[in-house]
């Protein structure tokens, strides 16, 4: 039997799952869904059973027939100690029987990819080392205006950060938008930077899926969120935090006014402070948005695309337009990563944070200034790259 979503729980309908269950009974506002649950009993191999399939229909019927999100819930991801962050497969915009049951099977087969078995191999001491099953999360996509990241504080007196930029989610999480930039003090005060946010994604609404379009100039310079959205997503993310029991990594949308909770989970590495403007850096020095502590010296490598992968040689600090999580194989082997676009709490980033490896993101123009086999300084927690 499918679970409705208010009622799953961890055993048989993963982390995931269970977390948006848990904040549905609580009464916050997380999206209709059901859940394919890990019991062995709805696949044949990596084939929809008839009776699976007959499961879903009904299930989508109850809904009104929606356009769906299909995505991963596994027994070990989005853990407290590790957060497999853009592993799995995820299918956004599915419509009618037939779709989501194929997205189905694409989140079961996502298991066996070969990054997500790299990312297990790399992953925080403490981690599980393989997945032991997969359930299935089917939710009601929101057609959002606003979506992004929130992550609630890790310690007394640090701010709640935000990332919000136009459109669905997919590009914050993937890091291939510069999105705006906000910071909520303990006090309620708030402090921004406003991001390029030149791309969005939205539904396609005559082919499904998705599609992405330009932003137009006036909104690549407006704000996305006003004090009034950071302050209710601000109480929304200490109330899920306290509901949980520790800080949250939480995915969220604002459609016609209201705001709803697409996922949380815990934030499983220290986050670096956003780069303060202090003393004078080094001549040439670039600067971005700190994403992952540390600091290495190596040889720069230009990677603008998966055609370039092979050319990366473990110890060099990957330098590319940005990293979705089809790029974090590159991760096992480089020693930093420099991306011109994405935020600190993108995907790609919290894994980099995970391997503890250092990463500044949102570099205008790095592929240009930093000299392809060139030695550079990469200090992931000062957001700094210094040609040496």
């Amino acid at each position: 039997m499918l679970t409705r979503l208010a009622r799953a729980t961890p055993g048989s309908c993963g982390g995931k799952a269970a977390t948006l269950g848990t904040l549905l009974r609580e009464g916050l506002p997380v999206p209709d869904g059901f859940v394919v649950p890990h019991d062995g009993e709805h696949a044949a191999g990596m084939e929809v059973t008839e009776f699976l399939r007959v499961e879903v229909a009904r299930e989508l019927a109850r809904m009104g027939d929606p356009v769906v999100a299909v995505r991963s819930s596994a027994m070990n991801e989005d853990t407290a100690d590790a957060s497999a962050a853009g592993q799995y497969e995820s299918v956004i915009g599915a419509r009618g029987t037939a779709e989501v049951c194929d997205a189905i099977v694409a989140c079961w087969s996502s298991a066996d990819a070969s990054r997500v078995g790299e990312y297990w191999n790399r992953a925080t001491v403490g981690a599980t080392p393989s997945a032991p099953g997969m359930a299935v999360l089917v939710q009601r996509v929101i057609e959002a205006e606003v979506s992004g990241v929130m992550f609630t504080p890790q310690r007394s007196g640090e701010p709640t950060r935000i990332e919000a930029s136009w459109g669905l989610g997919l590009a914050v999480v993937g890091g291939t938008v510069a999105p705006d930039s906000y910071e909520v003090a303990a006090d309620g005060s708030i402090r921004y930077s406003v991001g390029s946010k030149q791309t969005r994604i939205d539904l396609n609404v005559a082919r499904g899926g998705v599609i992405a379009s330009a932003v137009a100039a006036e909104e690549q310079q407006a704000r996305s969120l006003d004090d009034g959205t950071v302050a209710i997503l601000t109480g929304l993310g200490s109330r899920m935090a306290q509901i949980q029991g520790g800080p949250q990594d939480i995915e969220w949308a604002v459609a016609d006014g209201a705001v709803w909770v697409l996922q949380a989970r815990p934030v499983t590495a220290s986050l670096p402070a956003v780069r303060a403007h202090g003393s004078p850096l080094p001549f040439r020095t670039l600067t971005g948005t700190p994403g992952s502590h540390g600091t290495v010296i190596g040889v720069a490598r230009i990677v603008r695309g998966p055609s370039d992968f092979a050319a990366v040689q473990p110890g060099e600090i990957v330098v590319c337009p940005y990293t979705d999580p089809a790029w974090t194989p590159l991760f096992t082997i480089a020693a930093g990563v420099v991306t011109e676009i994405g935020g600190a709490l993108s995907h790609a980033a919290i894994v980099a944070r995970e391997y503890g490896i250092p990463a500044v993101l949102g570099v205008p123009d790095a592929l240009n200034l930093i000299e392809n086999g060139r030695r550079i300084a990469l200090d992931g927690t000062a957001g700094t790259i210094t040609p040496l």
